[in-house]
């Protein structure tokens, strides 16, 4: 059902009064943390946060996250509708455009690594990133998937389109694949659980995936987690894994596609065993690694079923789970 007040914004939003439709979202924002608390106030406000992110100017979009907005009125980067309210902002206008107007270092970030996965290369004249991550696609990172499916497309009213999260997509290149048996799980090299923690914490891939660490091949990982030892699988370039992993952490709404690619550079950062995003290190580990993929008999709307091998170390992960949205 439309309300009154509904029309109302919607009619503000029209005439181009983003002054008015910015307080208003502060003042019902601040009110609503007060008599609900931050979770609800959010969630409320969400609608018309996402309108403003959308369609204002980006002098005004951006003071959704200015800390001037006063106690419980600020958007933080977990406020969403369709997705975060960053997000929605990053998709709309360029870094050039949204670099001398951002302020909240945790908003400034997640919006610049959507640029990046966008296609922009910042990696002149923006600041570093704190973990060194690197502010442009590798080849790799760009090979898997079009430009336009990389960040959600978000519609003017409410709502967004986003890309399935499907590994594997379908039979194409895999066939009948008898698993190993009677594996165990093991930290394996000295960093193995700082391994297998950095894939789990993938943003949203907990609680849906299960991650799990072997000494050996790629099949020996999945073995542990596949339903049955018969499975129909095979091997695929990293580059076409690439994409479901980073969107993992993007299939709850209150997560970004930003959160995937920075979880999974933290994870290839473990796996290479460098200590920081060295390029050099992760360029050279995507470059030998194995990866494979499985299919279950019964898939959800969204699943992801892949091991990692790295022949360097003797080590591999495999990542697996499913879920109907």
């Amino acid at each position: 059902m439309i309300t009154h007040e509904d029309r109302r914004l919607r009619a503000l939003a029209e005439d181009g009064r983003w002054h008015e439709l910015l307080a208003a979202y502060r003042q019902g924002r601040a009110a609503a943390v007060v008599e609900a608390g931050e979770e609800t106030a959010a969630s409320l406000t969400a609608p018309l946060g996402h309108l403003i992110a959308y369609a204002a100017p980006p002098e005004l979009a951006v003071r959704l996250f200015d800390r001037d907005g006063g106690e419980g009125a600020v958007a933080g980067v977990a406020d969403h509708d369709a997705g975060p309210l960053w997000e929605v902002l990053a998709t709309r206008h360029s870094w050039l455009r949204l670099a001398p107007l951002l302020g909240p270092a945790p908003v400034r970030r997640l919006v610049a690594h959507t640029r990046v996965l966008l296609g922009e290369d910042l990696s002149y004249g923006a600041e570093p990133d704190p973990e060194g991550v690197p502010l442009r696609l590798e080849p790799w990172e760009a090979a898997g998937w079009e430009e336009s499916a990389r960040v959600r497309e978000y519609l003017p009213g409410g709502g967004a389109r986003s890309a399935l999260l499907t590994l594997p997509a379908s039979r194409e290149g895999l066939g009948e694949v008898d698993l190993p048996v009677s594996v165990a799980r093991t930290n394996g090299r000295p960093g193995g659980q700082r391994i297998t923690r950095a894939l789990g914490e993938l943003g949203a891939l907990a609680p849906w995936a299960d991650v799990v660490c072997v000494r050996g091949e790629a099949p020996l990982a999945a073995a542990l987690l596949a339903r049955g030892r018969r499975v129909v699988g095979g091997y695929l370039p990293f580059a076409l894994a690439y994409p479901a992993l980073v969107r993992a952490a993007a299939v709850g709404r209150a997560q970004g596609c930003a959160h995937g690619r920075l979880g999974l550079w933290r994870a290839l950062v473990a796996m290479a065993g460098a200590d920081g995003p060295g390029s050099g290190e992760v360029n050279a580990l995507v470059e030998r690694m194995r990866c494979f993929t499985w299919q279950e008999p019964a898939a959800g709307l969204h699943h992801l079923h892949v091991a990692l091998e790295d022949p360097a170390s003797g080590v591999a992960w495999a990542v697996s789970g499913s879920q109907e949205l």
